[in-house]
């Protein structure tokens, strides 16, 4: 297993809003550095941080002729691809050894969080390529005395109460999150998991998941996600022995879109939009203070119990931080890029 934490900053390209707002870029990306310049201040220096990766998707692509971003050749454009490559590739990896992963996307509403997981139509994110990959693997297998199970579920945690994404009546406050005493792991009673066998079962099942997430119009963002969405595969290595007896190695892979973080002042957020705002920024704060202090305090609210189980000595932790790429937003993105570097210091 690679190192326990993984981090990555990611900036998008401006959207038609921004441009016609007339925006400039105040971020600069060369290798792992990232660089922020406050261009109110001339000849100020720029802000440098430093991570695993620093992708840079602002520009310098072009469109194939099935719609997908490609670098211009020469160019240091990080497609989808390339982000799956260096991160979903990861995941995987952990998971066929037998570990626990997580992968978090975070950043500011508006900042691309969902690009990067999800994707848009062609541009498939981390989440569909990581599942599509899977099942290749699955279907490829030639081995007899070997067979894999995968199972699918995907919730929701809107103002600390989980629902269930693959049903559409939840009760009321939410499923239960319990801890199984004899080992000590977290999960979801009624969650709905369903065994899938091919990419395209997984599809369907995200498409339903998507449709019943939560979301709402804020000033910074028209589709503002307001709660953390969680998909969850548990994998399952089957093994025949000499003696003809089955043992079984279960990995659980957790695909995290977070809620943007906000301020009330710029997302123009009241009534329950504000308390939203309010929960997700809580949620937030404690899930950097449980990875920043190396997984020692799980417990702190309903999101960080959820991810107990990808938590611990067999798990890696990939994140992937969508910065604002606007100079209006300079220090919104000084914030969320620190927040991600205390991840890295882990």
């Amino acid at each position: 297993m690679a190192e326990s934490v993984k981090v990555a900053v990611r900036v998008r390209p401006f959207n038609q809003r921004e441009k016609d707002r007339g925006s400039k870029c105040c971020i600069k990306m060369q290798n792992k550095t990232t660089s922020i310049q406050n261009l109110d201040q001339t000849g100020s220096e720029p802000k440098l941080f430093t991570f695993d990766f620093s992708y840079w998707s602002h520009d310098s692509f072009e469109m194939d002729d099935k719609g997908v971003s490609q670098p211009i050749p020469g160019s240091s454009y990080a497609s989808q691809r390339i982000v799956f490559d260096d991160l979903g590739q990861g995941v995987l990896n952990n998971a066929y050894e037998g570990f626990n992963t997580s992968l978090f996307a975070y950043g500011q509403t508006g900042a691309g969080k969902s690009y990067s997981m999800v994707g848009y139509g062609p541009n498939k994110g981390i989440v569909p390529i990581t599942c599509d990959e899977l099942f290749k693997t699955v279907e490829g297998n030639t081995n007899a005395d070997l067979k894999y199970c995968v199972s699918f579920s995907m919730l929701e945690i809107y103002n600390e109460q989980v629902r269930d994404l693959l049903q559409k009546q939840n009760p009321k406050g939410g499923l239960p999150v319990r801890q199984n005493p004899s080992i000590g792991a977290f999960y979801v009673q009624g969650l709905t998991k369903q065994v899938v066998g091919s990419y395209r079962e997984i599809e369907a099942k995200m498409d339903e998941g998507t449709s019943n997430r939560t979301v709402a119009s804020t000033a910074m963002n028209a589709t503002s996600s307001r709660a953390h969405t969680v998909v969850t595969i548990q994998f399952d290595q089957i093994k025949k022995n000499e003696v003809g007896e089955e043992t079984k190695r279960t990995s659980i892979i957790n695909l995290v879109d977070l809620a943007g973080s906000e301020r009330a002042g710029s997302t123009g957020a009241t009534g329950d939009r504000l308390k939203e705002g309010a929960n997700i920024n809580k949620s937030l704060s404690a899930l950097g203070n449980v990875i920043s202090m190396r997984f020692i305090r799980m417990i702190q609210n309903v999101q960080t119990c959820n991810m107990c189980t990808v938590y611990g000595v067999r798990c890696t932790v990939f994140t992937v931080c969508a910065v604002q790429v606007q100079y209006v937003l300079y220090v919104y993105c000084v914030t969320h890029v620190q927040y991600s570097r205390i991840m890295y210091v882990v």
